[in-house]
């Protein structure tokens, strides 16, 4: 559940640079048709692009050694128990699917009242369409290839019979459809309410320049808005002929064509989104983090600390990355070595009482007889954990079997993370 309130929230931040570019930018535009289709593929690709990954490696890792990680876990301090202890995942999952439950069933009741109402009229096949006279006294609206009308409106005004046939000729009612499962998934986001306006208000433009090439008097049709501006629209996912925004659809009629040149500025907005994409995505090392169990073992001895910045490579010590056959522990590779020191660690009673936890690293030789030498730290902590990591390395008497270079064994440099976690 972490990892999909975790997708979710970054979609819903790509949403919101997307759409706040189209509102601060595009949404003036005349561009219709270009701005209708932007909106949904960029939209859908918002939602793909937190599954990318634009960085995996950490470049303090990348120097040498097996990228392997081994934790010890311990019991935190009883407070850090009591904060950790309250599930805000599930009280967060639980607000999030509850707010989708009511936007879907709003949905749902929306659209049944539509379809209730379809069925209540006459049914005329018009060549294009489907148009459905109701003798009530309705607001005019289009859904799918029907349109709804109220027999005094296709008596008198035929040009609101144009203007939502051309909302069925462009498939308007497809866009609000698809556009619904954003508006599911990201409820929470206003932008996408807000956008979701915006995109009807483009459905509108796009039938009001239809009507118009159609030969319909600019002037009539526009006083004809006016009359008819009374009401409200009923169904979310129908188009209808009245529309709240009457004075941004008058004035778009007015407005001089806008360049083609304009739909390069959705170029603009790719290094914004690569911006919060790499910026979303934390560095992460290549090779799976081993989270096991800590057994307990001896108390820890007393080692000298020295924490160096550096690795300190040997003239004759090879990098992991570029041996020619590696080295491996035991019967395995160098995850066992993971496993053994995994198993051997000891998590100081006094770091864990004063809540101490983080990833110690170290760096170390393995030696052309198999053995591990010169054991630094290289990233400190704690001087309590920075010394069981030592310890625990440093006591290893088990031989490696060494790495090889040209057909001889030779000294192999590792960089190896031990990371200490309060649960």
């Amino acid at each position: 559940m972490n990892e999909f309130l975790l997708y979710i929230g970054r979609s819903g931040l790509y949403l919101s640079l997307f759409y706040a570019f189209f509102l601060l930018v595009m949404r003036h535009t005349t561009l219709f048709r270009f701005n209708r289709i932007a909106l949904l593929s960029g939209s859908a690709l918002c939602m793909v692009l937190p599954l990318v990954k634009i960085r995996s490696v950490e470049a303090v890792l990348a120097q040498a050694g097996e990228l392997t990680m081994v934790s010890a876990s311990g019991a935190a301090p009883e407070e850090s128990v009591a904060t950790a202890a309250f599930p805000w995942t599930g009280v967060l999952a639980g607000l999030y699917f509850l707010g989708l439950a009511a936007v879907l069933v709003a949905i749902l009741v929306s659209s049944g009242k539509m379809v209730r109402l379809m069925k209540r009229g006459t049914v005329q096949k018009l060549e294009d369409c489907t148009l459905v006279v109701s003798g009530e006294d309705i607001p005019s609206f289009s859904w799918g290839r029907k349109v709804v009308m109220s027999r005094m409106d296709l008596e008198r005004n035929p040009a609101i019979l144009t203007h939502e046939r051309m909302h069925v000729k462009c498939r308007h009612s497809l866009d609000l459809l698809l556009f619904s499962v954003f508006q599911l998934l990201f409820w929470w986001n206003p932008l996408v309410w807000i956008t979701r306006t915006e995109l009807k208000l483009l459905h509108e433009y796009e039938a009001d320049e239809g009507v118009l090439k159609e030969g319909i008097d600019a002037t009539q049709y526009q006083l004809l808005l006016v009359r008819k501006s009374v009401g409200e629209e009923r169904f979310s996912l129908a188009s209808g002929f009245q529309h709240a925004k009457l004075k941004n659809r008058i004035t778009m009629m007015l407005k001089n064509p806008t360049s083609g040149g304009m739909r390069w500025a959705y170029l603009a907005l790719l290094p914004i989104l690569l911006l919060a994409m790499y910026a979303c995505n934390s560095p992460k090392s290549q090779e799976k983090e081993a989270e096991m169990a800590v057994q307990e073992g001896p108390a820890p001895s007393t080692y000298q600390v020295t924490v160096t910045d550096e690795p300190a490579l040997d003239e004759d010590a090879v990098p992991f990355q570029v041996i020619e056959v590696k080295p491996t522990f035991g019967n395995g590779d160098a995850n066992e070595f993971s496993k053994w020191v995994n198993s051997h660690l000891h998590y100081p009673e006094a770091a864990k009482a004063a809540g101490k936890q983080g990833r110690v690293t170290l760096s170390f030789v393995v030696d052309t007889d198999g053995s591990v030498v010169d054991v630094k730290v290289l990233k400190s902590v704690d001087p309590d954990l920075d010394a069981e990591a030592l310890r625990v390395v440093s006591s290893c008497k088990e031989k490696w079997t060494p790495g090889m270079q040209d057909g001889k064994p030779v000294r192999v440099h590792y960089v190896f993370p031990v990371i200490f976690q309060l649960k």
